[in-house]
């Protein structure tokens, strides 16, 4: 049975160690994969199009948030970026899970547009923790992580909306939650009813 992809959406403060998770959550697997993409930012040198992102103009970058070929979008440090939808709905129709990391607007945008997303947000197990993680990168400035925490401060109360919360205390833990969701949401009763009546 060539069962449809799912598509994860992630989200978590700078700090709860989303990457680290997910990527111990999905190691091995190959039945996952993220999304690409597209932004009106030039490429850095090593990237290229398709892999890190889609390059386009910013004309066309208006064009798709017209046309409503964009499942979320959002602008940082003057530059745009967006997730398509057809680059989502042919790895579903693929067989793929789809994982989107993306930030909380992001997030209610997707939920607007494919109610059947699964939304789960990854929180350090304080914020004090995620005080302690941020200084301990030794990459930020003062204010860069005051204004980390005022952030996430907001995202903790914003992301109500979300299906899943994972705490993530201990890396382990916290991945074996995520894979037990993936596999959860692929144990869904509505997702087996046609194959169920063909039997």
């Amino acid at each position: 049975m060539n069962k449809k992809g799912k598509l994860f959406v992630i989200s978590g403060p700078s700090g709860a160690g989303k990457s680290t998770v997910v990527s111990r959550a999905i190691e091995g697997r190959e039945d996952i994969c993220f999304s690409t993409s597209v932004t009106t930012r030039a490429p850095r040198p090593g990237e290229v199009d398709g892999r890190e992102y889609f390059f386009i103009s910013f004309e066309r970058f208006r064009e798709m948030v017209e046309h409503d070929e964009l499942l979320e979008h959002a602008e940082y440090v003057a530059n745009r970026y967006g997730t398509p939808r057809s680059y989502v709905n042919q790895r579903l129709e693929d067989g793929l899970n789809v994982l989107l990391d993306i930030e909380v607007q992001g997030a209610r945008q997707v939920r607007k547009k494919m109610p059947e997303a699964v939304l789960i947000f990854i929180a350090p197990p304080s914020l004090e923790e995620l005080e302690r993680r941020l200084r301990g990168r030794g990459t930020d400035t003062e204010a860069a992580i005051e204004g980390r925490l005022i952030r996430a401060r907001q995202e903790f109360q914003e992301a109500d909306f979300y299906d899943y919360l994972i705490v993530n205390d201990d890396v382990d833990r916290a991945a074996a939650k995520l894979s037990s969701i993936i596999e959860a949401e692929h144990c869904r009763f509505e997702d087996w009813a046609v194959w169920l009546k063909s039997n």
